[in-house]
């Protein structure tokens, strides 16, 4: 294995190849500023182009625009409170009070450099994971993929504050709008009342864009102020860096929690971020900032977004099976280049596989360091007057949702989910457990609905079922718990 990862190497330094890769970072940077893109349409955008080249070479493309996404889409989430791509919403908790307090280079710094970590280390992980991930993978069945749903479903606690009841009724309605249109077992639609755009339900990059950007874009024009309220801009992007390396060890158990989810075929990777927050949140002793500016709320879900790419790849190399929607549209480039997805991918075209994780993890380091040498004249945006903003970013916001489908119910929902997540925003309500809900909808009906018609009950009785479930349930009463405790030692007011 050692030998073929070092002619995996040799053939992705050829210079051509080299300058595929960072053309596809520069491309991948692009995607993920403009609000709304997101890998799948980027990865769309690629595909023609990757007709008659190599592998390598077309792999040097595709993942190097994939590799930097997850890390660019960090600049419109801290700067202007609106996430550039759905995985990003949860930048947006701790980074955009950051921007706001004149600190938007540190929490760049941050962003980019555990993002880095996370991306190398995911590819890493991937390259040790190869020869035993087939069977692990293939243990897991559709009571348990419901099952992990459920656990993603678990991080509500967390996110929900000091209303937890409201938090779960969030998640709930959130579920409920996710079911919209075609049920995923039976020969009916849901919830369409007659509109056509309702039939294939809400898009997540509208409902993402809406949730989270319109609220904060709306609540800046009203105060016609800037992003940041500080004077200075200052050099923080470097202090940002040296955060990271103090809190080393949650980028490591967030990194992992980022390959876990996506190894896991369907399980959403827009739930990947929540769940890392969770984790962050989790495993501090002071959690009174989470939400007014910690740099580990940003910290966390950046070392698990870039890590998640990486353990997508194993379903979609080994199986033919997409970890992501961005691994979706690959797929595509697969069959256009005359590869097959299985376990040839570890045989005749190994070296191929391996230059795939030799291209995420040079891409991750060659664009953390692209965004970071931008970062300090970037987060000058956060003094641009909203007035001035307003316009630029709601006709690019609107490009985006309209991207989706490409039908005006993208416009109308994506309008009318941002009025309702701005009465959300003003009334306390969890934005996050709703977006949770509306992600995990579609896989926890599905895999129900399979558990169901094969296993009825018994499902319920095997051994990785209870596993998880009993997880589920210590992270839910532990976060019962330990808000108990921070309510007596604080109380409301």
């Amino acid at each position: 294995m050692i030998e073929a990862a070092t002619t995996a190497l040799a053939l992705l330094l050829d210079p051509t190849r080299l300058l595929m890769m960072v053309l596809g970072v520069a491309i991948g940077m692009v995607v993920g500023i403009v609000p709304g893109l997101g890998g799948t349409a980027g990865m769309s955008l690629m595909l023609p182009f990757i007709y008659g080249m190599d592998p390598t070479t077309a792999m040097a493309l595709l993942i190097g625009m994939v590799a930097v996404i997850h890390t660019a889409d960090t600049f419109p989430a801290v700067l202007v409170g609106v996430p550039g791509t759905a995985g990003a919403a949860a930048d947006i908790v701790d980074g955009y009070p950051l921007a706001q307090k004149g600190e938007a280079a540190r929490a760049l710094g941050a962003a980019f450099f555990s993002s880095m970590i996370g991306g190398v280390f995911g590819a890493a992980t991937v390259f040790a994971l190869l020869p035993v991930a087939r069977p692990a993978v293939l243990a897991l069945g559709s009571p348990e993929l419901f099952m992990l749903c459920l656990l993603g479903l678990s991080m509500v606690g967390v996110l929900s504050g000091n209303k937890p009841v409201v938090g779960v009724l969030m998640a709930a309605l959130g579920l409920l709008v996710g079911s919209i249109g075609a049920a995923p077992a039976a020969p009916h639609y849901r919830y369409t009342f007659d509109v056509l755009y309702l039939f294939d339900g809400i898009p997540l990059a509208v409902f993402a864009l809406g949730l989270f950007a319109v609220p904060e874009l709306l609540d800046l024009l009203a105060a016609r102020r800037s992003v940041a309220t500080a004077v200075k801009l200052g050099s923080g992007w470097f202090r940002g860096i040296r955060d990271v390396i103090r809190h080393r060890w949650l980028v490591l158990r967030c990194s992992v929690v980022g390959v876990a989810v996506g190894i896991i075929p369907g399980l959403g990777g827009s739930v990947v971020d929540w769940v890392a927050y969770g984790v962050a949140v989790h495993t501090s002793r002071d959690k009174g900032e989470f939400g007014k500016g910690d740099i580990r709320g940003l910290i966390g879900p950046e070392s698990s977004n870039n890590a998640k790419e990486g353990g997508a790849l194993v379903p979609t190399l080994l199986f033919g099976v997409p970890g992501s929607g961005t691994t979706a549209v690959l797929l595509g480039g697969f069959v256009l280049l005359g590869l097959q997805p299985g376990p040839q991918m570890l045989t005749g075209n190994l070296p191929v596989t391996l230059a795939i994780l030799w291209t995420l993890a040079i891409a991750n380091v060659v664009g953390a360091g692209a965004c970071l040498a931008l970062s300090r004249w970037i987060s000058r945006l956060t003094f641009v007057p909203a007035a001035k903003l307003f316009p630029f970013l709601l006709v690019i916001m609107a490009m985006g949702a309209y991207q989706a489908s490409r039908h005006w119910g993208d416009l109308v929902a994506f309008l009318s989910v941002g009025l309702f997540g701005w009465i959300m925003k003003h009334l306390g309500w969890s934005r996050p457990a709703l977006l949770i809900g509306f992600v995990l909808a579609a896989g926890a009906e599905r895999y129900l609905w399979i558990s169901w018609g094969r296993y009825e009950w018994s499902w319920v009785t095997r051994p990785g079922v209870i596993l998880i479930g009993l997880l589920t349930v210590a992270l839910a009463v532990g976060a019962a718990r330990l808000r108990g405790v921070e309510t007596e030692v604080v109380p409301e007011d």
